[in-house]
C-alpha cells in the first residue's frame, strides 16, 4: 500500500484514509476541523534549525537539505515516527498532509524515499 500526498488546503476525501500531518508547524489559516487531521507526526519532520536553514535559500540548498534530513531521520525520535507511519500504512490507506506549496522541493520526497516511494 502506498502513501497518498495532499496539501492541507485541498478538500479531504473519504478515500484519504488516515490523514497524517507531516509538518513541524500547524498550517496557517486552517482550523483543525477543516484540516481533518487524524495524526500529527512532528517526529518525521525536519528539525526547526534544518527547516529554517533550508528556507533561507531553497533554490540552492535542496541537495544539501535532503542529505541533512536523511541524516536526521536516522536518530531515535525520527525512527520512532517512521515506525508509526509504517504501522499506520499497514492498517489501511494513509494520506500524508502538508502545507508546502512545492511538494517536489520539500521534505516530502525525502520522507517518501524512506519507504521506497516517490511523489505520484
Amino acid at each position: 500500500m502506498h502513501f497518498a500526498v495532499k496539501r492541507v488546503y485541498d478538500t479531504p476525501d473519504p478515500d484519504d484514509g488516515r490523514r497524517v500531518l507531516v509538518d513541524r508547524l500547524w498550517p496557517r489559516g486552517i482550523s483543525k476541523q477543516r484540516a481533518h487531521i487524524d495524526e500529527w507526526l512532528k517526529d518525521v519532520t525536519p528539525s526547526t534549525d534544518l527547516r529554517r536553514w533550508f528556507h533561507a535559500d531553497p533554490q540552492h540548498r535542496g541537495a544539501e537539505f535532503a542529505s541533512r534530513y536523511r541524516s536526521e531521520l536516522e536518530d531515535d525520535a525520527h525512527r520512532q515516527g517512521l515506525e508509526q507511519l509504517r504501522e499506520l500504512r499497514a492498517s489501511g490507506p494513509v494520506t500524508l498532509v502538508t502545507a508546502v506549496k512545492d511538494l517536489a522541493h520539500s521534505h516530502i520526497p525525502v520522507l517518501l524515499a524512506q519507504f521506497g516511494e516517490e511523489l505520484p
